[in-house]
């Protein structure tokens, strides 16, 4: 079987979108809004070349919030392809979970298996993909994403700086990440250094 970097999508892999309007910070609703968080590519080839396969897991409610529609949110993950591409970073897979228990439509107001917290996607990709999930590790930059990481069995990494008041919401939670890292690019490379030192002892 093979592993997984699964990857959440926003805040992650492309920068969050201030949304003067609104005074909301939010997902990119355009594709000309996506843009790659720095470091975003090369952990995708840090992932691949240690032997991952890189899968995007994110919640992406836009749609039925009626932020955008279906075929917008697909030329914004054409975007996101392309932007890796130009650095020379593929994505193996992207999974989202379009549902939301508040949605104008009611074809995606539904309480689901696959909105993180819950480990819907993780567990869909793993079935689909043929992944080890106690060989993948799941990194985002929320506790529903270590929330689902844990329940889907895979090790986890929580981006962002270790403060008292996110150990408290952590406790709180239930949840507990095996690493605290401060971007996409630095769990790349923690992660993938930490096999490389497992390799070396094992001969």
């Amino acid at each position: 079987m093979s592993r997984a970097a699964f990857l959440d999508r926003d805040g992650v892999l492309n920068e969050l979108v201030w949304f003067e309007e609104a005074g909301i910070v939010d997902s990119p609703f355009h594709e000309d809004q996506m843009r790659l968080m720095p470091g975003a590519a090369e952990a995708v080839r840090r992932f691949r070349a240690a032997g991952y396969q890189v899968v995007v897991v994110s919640n992406q409610p836009a749609v039925a919030k009626g932020h955008c529609s279906r075929q917008r949110l697909d030329r914004i993950t054409r975007r996101l392809h392309e932007l890796l591409d130009r650095e020379g970073a593929r994505l193996d897979a992207v999974y989202y979970c379009l549902h939301h228990p508040e949605a104008r439509s009611p074809e995606f107001r539904t309480v689901c298996d696959c909105r993180k917290p819950r480990p819907g996607l993780l567990l869909r990709a793993a079935a689909e993909r043929g992944l080890d999930l106690r060989e993948s590790v799941m990194v985002g930059d929320s506790i529903t994403d270590v929330q689902a990481g844990n329940a889907a069995g895979c090790r986890t990494v929580l981006l962002g700086r270790f403060r008292c008041d996110l150990c408290h919401h952590l406790e709180e939670n239930g949840c507990q990440p095996d690493w605290i890292l401060p971007s996409v690019l630095e769990a790349a490379r923690f992660v993938t250094a930490k096999e490389d030192d497992v390799h070396a002892l094992a001969h």
